[in-house]
């Protein structure tokens, strides 16, 4: 580990400013920031205008898209509310474009300096490819609210969101490679347990999304049943016309399946826990169990107190921040089960 201290803290660090960057996301979203700037360039637009003049070129030119010509007129917006919401959407980029250059500069001094391993390298370059792709995601979700809708697509807006979590876990992933080079003997039954509960904690993460860009939260602010004392609201059924598009598209729906998929994340987290006690568990083992099951009653519970108190900012992004270190716990948890 000691040989290779430099790169686990240039990839934690990395693991950081995804984190950062995707509760700032998180700031733009529920703000209602993401569409202020309809451009995007890799230079020009790395800081926000200088002068008023500037700022009104901005300003005239998010007048001529969808946001402002069909709800942003209506409210009396003016220049001071455009500069607050082009704030948090310059900021969310900025903190792209330096993560970008946090990344490409220390790859490029240990590739020079020899210090990453062929194994390594591969990895790093595959962290290189998802963060281009990230970027380019972003770009992709914007636009769809810059055309006729003056929103964006909340299955691109999803596809954004779980692929930041994705790179940030794969992030993390390789770094524990490193700090943990030696191998161990696997207990298989957790191993597979612990797969099978990231994928279902990946697809709740995919339905948070949704329900972020559907601004399903807002709707049957009740639990542990949906609004009127319904377990399955009864406009679920009214939203589509085939079960795939009320589960996918329909508000109601999308927020069933997210409240759904919580109850089945929970008890596959205490399962594990459980199972565990079976075996013989090295300390990071245990550590690793112990952090899921506290974090997932935490964000259960915060999902519960978010959904209740109709999405506030703060709880809204606390939310977001708290699945991001349940994720975390859950990466650690396999690895150590894995490797």
């Amino acid at each position: 580990m000691k040989q290779n201290k430099s790169v686990i803290i240039w990839l934690l660090s990395g693991c950081f400013f995804v984190f950062v960057m995707v509760v700032v996301g998180g700031i733009t979203r529920l703000t209602n920031s993401g569409l202020s700037m309809t451009d995007w360039h890799l230079v020009t637009d790395t800081f926000p205008p200088f002068t008023e003049a500037a700022w009104q070129k901005e300003f005239d030119a998010y007048k001529q898209f969808p946001e402002y010509k069909l709800i942003n007129v209506h409210n009396n917006f003016q220049l001071a509310d455009y500069k607050f919401i082009y704030f948090w959407e310059w900021f969310h980029r900025f903190i792209g474009r330096f993560l970008g250059f946090v990344f490409i500069v220390p790859f490029l001094y240990f590739l020079i300096k020899k210090k990453l391993d062929a194994e390594t390298l591969k990895k790093c370059c595959i962290l290189l490819g998802m963060g281009t792709f990230q970027g380019f995601l972003g770009w992709f979700m914007v636009k769809s609210g810059l055309v006729n809708n003056p929103d964006v697509s909340h299955f691109r807006l999803s596809l954004h969101l779980t692929f930041a979590f994705i790179t940030f876990a794969y992030t993390l992933w390789v770094a524990l490679d490193l700090i943990y080079p030696a191998k161990r003997e696997v207990i298989i039954p957790l191993k597979k347990i612990a797969r099978i509960t990231l994928v279902f904690l990946l697809l709740q993460i995919i339905y948070g999304g949704f329900v972020a860009g559907l601004d399903a939260g807002f709707i049957h602010n009740h639990w542990p049943l949906m609004s009127d004392g319904q377990f399955f609201h009864e406009s679920i059924l009214l939203e589509r016309d085939s079960w795939l598009l009320r589960f996918t598209e329909g508000k109601s729906g999308v927020q069933f399946v997210h409240r759904t998929i919580a109850y089945v994340v929970v008890g596959l987290i205490l399962f594990l826990f459980f199972k565990s006690k079976k075996y013989s568990l090295s300390n990071e083992q245990k550590n690793g169990l112990n952090a899921l099951v506290v974090l997932v009653f935490l964000q259960f519970t915060l999902g519960v107190l978010t959904l209740l108190y109709s999405v506030p900012l703060w709880m809204g992004v606390t939310h977001q921040a708290m699945a991001f270190l349940l994720l975390a716990a859950m990466i650690f948890t396999l690895h150590r089960l894995s490797k």
